[in-house]
């Protein structure tokens, strides 16, 4: 029954299941920046709102131009809350070694992400649907992962998930009815709730997220742990 799949992107295809809170955390432990993990999490947050609000991210960042700026908000935090105190050079330093640890860990993860999507797109129809900045396509691009008929990005679109228009758009873009669509997506709210709520089946690749909330397993079609699991069903 299923004509096309959509896949998130943050998370998923970049991370298999591993919330970047978690990513990044490795990063500054790597780095040896002095902060607790609670400290962290308070400028993780500070971070993703400020990409968010502000024009930040450009059109034609890669990756890891995206997570140095990611970082160096992060880190301004940490100055801001005399967590850690650095100097304009200090923080650059820094977000350099950051982001580069936490790029290499990408593309180690994209080996196997590609393989999957090879697969898959030999049989559907692939369309990307993502909450980002509106520089999507040019990482699709660097990490060799043109594999997506459409993309619907929430930054060009105007609508964020968890709002189940972004996947009803998705659900467009793929061409068929909704009910022939299987949706991917790592985030239970953000994905599974929001594709289940527009007649998507789903497939829920479970990892450790941002806290440590029971979800109702029963809505997703299936759950999996690893990316490549989906080849099990689909």
């Amino acid at each position: 029954m299923i004509k096309s799949v959509i896949f998130d992107y943050g998370g998923t295809l970049d991370t298999n299941a591993r919330h970047w809170a978690y990513v990044l955390w490795d990063g500054f432990q790597a780095a040896k920046v002095p902060v607790t993990e609670a400290q962290f999490r308070e400028a993780y947050v500070f971070g993703e709102r400020a990409l968010a609000k502000a024009p930040i991210i450009k059109s034609d960042d890669d990756f890891y131009a995206l997570l140095c700026k990611k970082v160096r908000q992060e880190l301004l935090w940490l100055d801001f809350k005399e967590y850690f105190i650095t100097t304009k050079s200090e923080r650059l330093e820094f977000s350099q070694r950051i982001a580069t640890f936490c790029n290499d860990y990408v593309l180690q993860q994209l080996l196997q992400t590609r393989s999957v999507l090879e697969e898959l797109q030999k049989k559907y129809r692939l369309v990307l649907v993502s909450n980002f900045y509106g520089n999507i396509e040019t990482i699709l691009r660097s990490y060799q992962l043109e594999y997506f008929s459409a993309i619907i990005e929430s930054a060009v679109v105007g609508v964020r998930k968890p709002d189940p228009r972004i996947y009803q758009l998705g659900v467009d873009a793929c061409c068929c009815k909704a009910s022939e669509v299987c949706v991917v997506g790592d985030s239970f709210s953000k994905d599974i709730l929001p594709a289940s709520s527009v007649g998507c089946q789903t497939i829920w690749l479970k990892g450790k997220g941002w806290t440590d909330k029971e979800e109702d397993e029963s809505i997703p079609n299936a759950v999996v742990t690893d990316l490549k699991d989906l080849l099990q069903y689909l």
